[in-house]
């Protein structure tokens, strides 16, 4: 198994990129801690992680809240004796509309919601990964030229989190710690039938693809699984496109 022995981290782990990445790496042997604010979702992944005879515990947490984080992490590494991966896979609180129709609180909260709590989170994991000379954060999203309308801030978050996540991994490599973004072009599945034109919404993500098939879920934590692992560990400082083409780098 890829993660056997690992332990980790997961902010957002009741949402469902959360939960594929940590059924992923229940799956390869890792024990994974789910932390978010809705306590029911978290259980019920939990709960199914178990069900496979996997390990898995949750948590109430605000992954903005310096405090909160720094007691959830203590806390993790008291029960757990060490933490080896800090994944945050939190929603930003992006409200996605042209630029000229937003307020400034607006635009500037998925911004300052994206750097704060990668800053947060990957500062609370860091000491404890120090100590034992390896560790891997996990960061997801991803920037480049791409964009397209009405995003509002969002992807200026994403380009924001990626120099974030070059500073991180260049002060934190020489203590063997890893830090790699995950991008995809969009995950069709995660697109509610409730929005109007869903279908029609699904089928762009899919047909901008090279490959004209676009990642799903199990895909992402497939990938979050190799990538958190020591097969991948030459990998640091650098996106892993999963957008199947989508993205050209």
């Amino acid at each position: 198994m890829l993660l056997e022995n690992k332990v980790a981290v997961i902010y957002g782990g009741g949402g469902s990129i959360g939960g594929a990445v940590a059924r992923a790496f229940a799956r390869e042997g890792a024990r994974v801690f789910l932390a978010g604010r809705t306590k029911a979702k978290l259980d019920s992944i939990a709960d199914d992680i178990r069900s496979r005879g996997g390990q898995a515990d949750t948590a109430i947490v605000d992954a903005l809240d310096e405090k909160a984080v720094g007691a959830f992490v203590d806390a993790v590494v008291e029960q757990a004796g060490h933490i080896d991966i800090s994944f945050n896979l939190i929603g930003y609180g992006d409200v996605q509309e042209p630029l000229m129709k937003l307020s400034v609180d607006d635009f500037l909260q998925p911004i300052t919601n994206a750097a704060r709590t990668q800053f947060v989170t990957t500062r609370a994991a860091a000491p404890h990964m120090i100590a034992r000379g390896s560790g891997v954060i996990l960061t997801f999203g991803g920037s480049g030229p791409q964009t397209l309308p009405g995003l509002g801030g969002f992807k200026i978050a994403l380009d924001a989190l990626e120099g974030l996540r070059r500073q991180w991994a260049c002060e934190l490599g020489a203590h063997g710690i890893r830090v790699v973004t995950l991008k995809t072009g969009g995950i069709a599945e995660t697109i509610p039938d409730t929005v109007p034109g869903w279908k029609d919404i699904v089928a762009d993500i899919e047909q901008k693809t090279l490959l004209k098939r676009a990642a799903r879920l199990a895909d992402v934590g497939n990938v979050a699984a190799f990538v958190a692992s020591d097969l991948a560990r030459t990998l640091t400082s650098t996106e892993v496109n999963i957008s199947a083409g989508a993205i050209v780098d």
